[in-house]
């Protein structure tokens, strides 16, 4: 049983690493490439310091290729097994299947422990080196400081949450603005349908204009009271002073910690603010490394039960499951964000699902 699960093992390993390899350089350098010749050709920035750009953003891919890579290579290694008839052999030598496949399940779950510390330390880490290392070559641009569906408090007084960002156009929708009053006092909120801004580098201002929005004010006599102001335009300014000192360059969610995120979600309470979406992002940080476990456990038994040596074949199984996951998933996130589900919930549905429908095919297959 030992010489088989090393055998299995090293077919399994092989075309991991080769996956996790193709697939981390497509998403940074292929992906990217666009990118990296206006950075080297307009932008006049040397290829070291495009490449250094480059590393700072590869542990984030790996958050998404990691899981990728464990799925095709269980598809590749077993799939090969199954099309030459080793695994009917293995069952008819008294071997019991879930014994043989327990050593890529052990696998899986490690893989998932490793990518959560990944995922809170390293690809956090580096995201946030990546917007300071932006900031140090000068690309700087008023949407730098915006971004669509996170908490956004790099400016003075004020707490952004932007649910749309046309950055094409510089146009915003479904924009919402907290303004906290200090402690004891209700937390001043300022709602908007639409609006655009202006950014005034010379001055280290952002003006921002709300369409058609409402703004709840504290009533002067009785603050526990608010009053609401109806409004078509509404123009406001925000400091960019902040953002021009890459040592006070604020983090966002993808850039902090589990435990950054849970020190700035009792913040936030304090203040009376829903923070669904910091919380929608420790589950996020926690589902995508557990992603790779459940990728194995349902790629287990469909290359099982396909039966297919074509790597083309396992390629498409791949590209489907992977699809209806993050399709799910992103699905799921939208919903939890919006505050329309728990975000606790949201988040785990498409680990659940995919996990579940895992079981019952490694039930089947084992029992047949």
């Amino acid at each position: 049983m030992r010489i088989l699960r090393n055998y299995l093992i090293k077919e399994f390993i092989g075309p991991l690493f080769l996956s996790l390899g193709v697939l981390t350089f497509v998403m940074v350098l292929v992906g990217n490439l666009k990118r990296i010749a206006d950075l080297v050709i307009n932008k006049g920035l040397s290829l070291y310091t495009v490449t250094k750009l480059f590393l700072f953003m590869t542990p984030y891919i790996i958050t998404y290729a990691l899981p990728i890579s464990a799925l095709v290579a269980v598809l590749m290694s077993l799939g090969r097994f199954s099309s030459d008839n080793e695994i009917e052999a293995i069952r008819a030598s008294g071997v019991h299947l879930f014994r043989l496949i327990m050593p890529l399940l052990t696998i899986g779950l490690i893989l998932s422990l490793i990518l959560v510390i990944f995922n809170d330390r390293i690809s956090s880490y580096s995201h946030f080196a990546y917007r300071k290392m932006l900031l140090e070559i000068g690309i700087k641009n008023p949407t730098a400081a915006l971004e669509e569906g996170v908490f956004i408090n790099s400016f003075d007084k004020y707490i952004l949450f932007v649910y749309r960002i046309d950055q094409k156009k510089n146009k915003l929708s479904n924009i919402r603005i907290y303004e906290p009053q200090g402690e004891g006092k209700p937390t001043r909120t300022i709602v908007a349908r639409d609006g655009e801004f202006i950014a005034d580098p010379t001055k280290s201002v952002l003006k921002l204009k709300l369409i058609n929005g409402t703004s709840d004010e504290p009533d002067p006599e009785n603050p526990a009271n608010f009053y609401k102001l109806n409004f078509k335009t509404y123009f406001m300014n925000l400091s960019l002073a902040q953002k021009q000192d890459k040592n006070n360059l604020g983090k966002k969610p993808k850039d902090m910690t589990i435990q950054e995120l849970r020190s700035e979600i009792s913040k936030l309470k304090k203040e009376d603010i829903d923070a669904g979406p910091l919380v929608t992002e420790i589950n996020e940080k926690i589902t995508l490394a557990a992603s790779s476990f459940i990728f194995m456990l349902l790629g287990i038994p469909l290359a099982m039960i396909t039966r297919r040596r074509e790597k083309s074949i396992n390629l498409g199984i791949a590209v489907l499951i992977i699809v209806a996951y993050y399709s799910l998933f992103i699905g799921c996130e939208a919903l939890a964000i919006q505050g329309k589900l728990s975000p606790i919930v949201a988040m785990w549905i498409p680990n659940a699902l995919f996990g579940l429908i895992g079981i019952n095919l490694i039930r089947k297959v084992c029992v047949s």
